[in-house]
């Protein structure tokens, strides 16, 4: 069984801080180390401590003076829209009808959706991220790609089928019972298979007909550990569609509420325009609303009121939304992430931008044992960050004196470039191992 010791300066998360000098909230080791055997993590701790009790004969990847923390976890994206980033000129559904119904068709040829899936899933590693929650195409063609890319670099990842039997294109468009009967067949051949999670993908109210809303109620009867993934309250034009075509729901909300669709393993896509009501809703359900910040700026969508989820007790997760969100970079996200807060006279501190990326987001999947934190018995999903990544930043870094400043120059200011290595399930997958013996840097927790 394969070992090897992580040795930086270790950070992970425990709780989510109350604020900037919550130090109980998260563990941060000057000069750590993570032991990690058969992909999984063993321990972490001091380095000479764990070093001690790994024994001599252990690989040894030394990425000081680096931050090591769990691998990063992107709660919705779309895969088939992975070449369809920056595109110019329009709203949410001008948008879609524009450019995004164009694409999503190719992926009808299974040889397309394996080269898009295979540059997705390396896209994602290259930005540090770990685990991600996606949409496919209706066609089951780019479910197997997807997954089938996922399992050869052995990621967890969580996607599904979208299904769509109205307002799309006749080449997007499924019926009811087919959207059914795909779905089942791609939830018993994924579902549970290594570290595969199927998401029962509905993809919103204005491409579903009450049919086919029925037929996803009962998937996810039938299914009760898959998650489910939609979209709602992006767009003021795409509410007043949605709530015509559903005229007896009380709002946007209602219905999805109506067909048994919200869960605690339920992820709303944006959640930009709700009301209490519709708030509340989802804290008594459980259901996730999900905050993309690059994609709500990009298409002009609104502003996601985080204080309102936390005044009322709903959860909340934060996402991408490639295509329309315009990075693949968890870090570019939480940039703009803390600009729409502040617009909104809302705080986001450092240490809260870094739980949500890894332990808040688990949590948002309940798959916090797993992934989010570097306990032990987690698997070895792991990024290595260079906050001198970029010649800026190492200008910057220069007069950074403590750990709050330098996540926040991450989150700022970091990207691709930032990513040192990235570990799935214990292997490193850009080949950057060893670092090498640089001084370390010395920084205050907060």
């Amino acid at each position: 069984m394969s070992e090897l010791l992580i040795r930086g300066r270790v950070l992970t998360f425990l709780a989510e801080p109350q604020g900037i000098d919550d130090t109980a909230a998260w563990r941060y080791i000057e000069d750590g180390a993570v032991f990690v055997r058969g992909g999984k993590v063993v321990e972490i701790g001091e380095h000479a401590e764990v070093s001690r009790r790994a024994g001599p004969g252990v690989a040894v990847a030394d990425h000081r003076p680096h931050l090591v923390l769990p691998g990063l976890i992107d709660t919705h994206l779309h895969f088939p829209q992975t070449q369809a980033i920056a595109s110019y000129g329009a709203q949410l559904l001008e948008w879609l009808n524009t450019y995004i119904f164009v694409e999503e068709q190719k992926f009808a040829e299974a040889a397309h959706a394996a080269a898009v899936a295979d540059r997705f899933m390396d896209e994602l590693i290259s930005n540090g991220t770990t685990t991600a929650v996606a949409y496919c195409s209706v066609h089951p063609e780019s479910v197997e790609a997807y997954f089938s890319a996922a399992e050869a670099r052995g990621m967890r990842m969580v996607g599904g089928k979208v299904m769509m039997d109205r307002n799309a294109p006749d080449a997007l468009r499924d019926t009811p019972q087919q959207g059914y009967d795909e779905t089942k067949r791609l939830i018993e051949k994924w579902h549970g298979r290594g570290r595969a999670h199927y998401a029962i993908s509905p993809r919103f109210a204005i491409t579903s007909t009450p049919g086919q809303m029925e037929m996803s109620q009962a998937l996810v009867a039938e299914h009760p550990t898959c998650f489910v993934q939609t979209h709602l309250s992006e767009n003021r034009d795409e509410i007043a569609f949605a709530t015509s075509l559903y005229p007896q729901a009380k709002d946007y909300t209602d219905i999805y509420a109506r067909y048994g669709l919200l869960n605690d393993r339920m992820l709303l896509g944006h959640c930009i325009h709700l009301g209490d009501r519709e708030v509340s809703v989802l804290a008594e359900t459980g259901a996730v609303g999900v905050f993309c910040p690059t994609s709500n700026l990009f298409l002009g969508s609104g502003l996601f009121d985080r204080d309102r989820f936390d005044r009322l007790g709903a959860r909340w997760s934060v996402a991408t939304d490639v295509g329309a969100g315009t990075s693949f970079s968890m870090l570019e996200t939480m940039d703009e992430a803390y600009k729409v807060l502040h617009l909104n006279g809302q705080k986001l501190t450092p240490f809260n931008s870094f739980y949500r990326l890894t332990l808040g987001n688990a949590r948002a999947l309940g798959l916090e044992k797993h992934i989010g934190s570097l306990h032990a018995g987690a698997d070895a999903d792991i990024v290595v960050l260079d906050s001198s990544g970029k010649s800026a930043m190492e200008y910057r870094m220069r007069t950074a004196t403590s750990l709050a400043e330098e996540l926040f120059i991450l989150q700022t200011m970091g990207d691709d470039r930032c990513v040192a290595e990235v570990y799935v399930a214990g292997k490193a997958m850009k080949g950057k191992g060893k670092v090498g013996a640089s001084e370390k840097r010395v920084l205050e927790t907060a």
